[in-house]
C-alpha cells in the first residue's frame, strides 16, 4: 500500500548566502565528495558521513545549544572499581555541562530498584538529576516492587512530568519528546500524533529506548515503527535510542529503512556504562558503529539543524556526525 504524502511545515524565509549546489539533507553544500558551508565568513570543510570516513575535526559554527545523550548506564558497581565505567562517564557530563540531558533507558541495572538508583546511578548521572529528561528502558521494567515502580520513585515528576511515562518539552527552536517503548499501546500513540500536531517548532527529536534500527545483538526492533511512521510523517530529524550496548549512526532514512535523504537521523548510543555488546549484523544505512567505546553524545543543536560528537571517556572525540539541517 502506498503511504499518505508527507505532511508539508510553514514554508520558511530565504536566507542569504545559500551555496549553489547543496545536499538538502546535509546542512553543507557539496563538491567531489566533500563538503564546503560558508559560516560566518570562515569555510568549513569536513568528509562525507561514510563508514569508513575518518571523525571530522573541523570546528563547527557555535550551537544555540548543547544537551549529552546516553543510554545503558549505571551497572551495580562504583568509583573504587576500576572498571566501572558510570562514573566516568559521568564525569565527561560534568565537564561538558549541557543545558539539559537525556537517557535513553536502562538508567539502572540489574532490576531498577529504588535502592539500586540510590546506591548506584545517583552517585554518578544522580548529580544531573534535576536538568536530566529520562526515557524507562526494558531493565526498570524488572523491578520486584512493580514495573517501573523504583523509576517512577527515583525520578518522580522529572520522568512524569503529567502523570505519564511519556512526555515532550521544548527548546530554542527544537521539540523534543520522550516515549516509553516499553508499552507501545493506542493511548500513546494517540498522544504522539496530537503531540506533533500541536507542535509549533521547526525542528523534532524524540528519543526512546529500543531502536527500529540497530547492527547489535538485538538487533531491529519493529515494535518501534509506528513512532517512527508518525514522526516521519512529521518531518521529524533525528531518533535517539539504545538497548543495544554500542554506538551507531544511520543515514536518513523512512521508517522501512529505505535511504531517503529526506528522512530520519537515528542516533544509538548505548554505551554510558554497561558491558558493551558485539555487532552482529551491519543494517543498511549504518554509517558509523563503535563498541567497547564507553562515553556520551555531546549534541550540537541550532534553530535551524544539529550534529554531534561522540566523546569518550578518555575525553577524545570518537566519531562526528555531519552537519543536519532541519526540514
Amino acid at each position: 500500500m502506498t503511504s499518505a504524502p508527507r505532511a508539508k511545515k510553514p514554508v520558511q524565509p530565504l536566507k542569504p548566502l545559500r551555496p549553489l549546489v547543496k545536499n538538502p539533507r546535509l546542512g553543507i553544500s557539496v563538491a567531489a565528495g566533500a563538503a564546503l558551508a560558508l559560516v560566518g565568513g570562515v569555510a568549513l570543510w569536513s568528509p562525507a558521513g561514510i563508514a569508513s570516513a575518518a571523525p571530522d575535526r573541523t570546528p563547527r559554527a557555535a550551537a544555540g545549544f548543547t544537551a549529552v545523550a546516553a543510554g545503558d548506564i549505571a551497572e551495580q558497581c562504583t568509583a573504587s572499581d576500576s572498571d566501572c565505567e558510570h562514573p566516568k562517564t559521568a564525569a565527561l557530563v560534568k565537564k561538558i555541562n549541557p543545558a539539559f540531558v537525556m537517557t535513553m533507558g536502562d538508567n539502572q541495572y540489574d532490576d531498577a530498584r529504588l535502592k539500586d538508583f540510590k546506591k548506584y546511578y545517583d552517585k554518578t548521572w544522580g548529580a544531573f538529576k534535576s536538568k536530566t529528561h529520562p526515557v524507562a528502558g526494558n531493565h526498570e521494567t524488572y523491578d520486584p516492587d512493580g514495573e517501573l515502580a523504583g523509576y517512577k520513585d527515583y525520578f518522580g515528576s522529572i520522568a512524569y512530568p503529567k502523570g505519564k511515562s511519556y512526555y515532550s518539552y521544548d527548546q530554542d527552536n527544537w521539540h523534543f519528546i520522550a516515549l516509553d517503548s516499553n508499552s507501545l499501546d493506542r493511548a500513546q500513540t494517540d498522544w504522539l500524533k496530537a503531540d506533533l500536531a500541536a507542535n509549533s517548532k521547526k525542528c523534532v527529536a524524540a528519543y526512546w529506548h529500543h531502536p527500529l534500527f540497530s547492527s547489535g545483538e538485538h538487533g531491529n526492533d519493529p515494535v518501534s515503527r509506528p513512532l517512527w511512521k508518525l514522526l516521519y510523517d512529521a518531518k521529524a530529524e533525528l531518533v535517539l535510542n539504545g538497548h543495544d550496548h554500542h554506538y551507531e549512526r544511520f543515514a536518513p532514512q523512512d521508517p522501512n529503512g529505505k535511504a531517503d535523504k529526506n528522512g530520519i537521523v537515528e542516533l544509538l548510543g548505548g554505551m554510558g556504562g554497561a558491558n558493551p555488546y558485539k555487532i552482529e549484523e551491519v543494517q543498511p544505512n549504518s554509517e558509523k558503529r563503535l563498541t567497547k567505546a564507553f562515553g556520551v553524545v555531546k549534541l550540537n543543536f541550532t534553530d535551524t539543524g544539529f550534529s554531534w560528537d561522540l566523546v569518550g571517556t578518555d575525553e577524545k572525540t570518537k566519531d562526528s556526525s555531519p552537519t543536519y539541517q532541519c526540514h
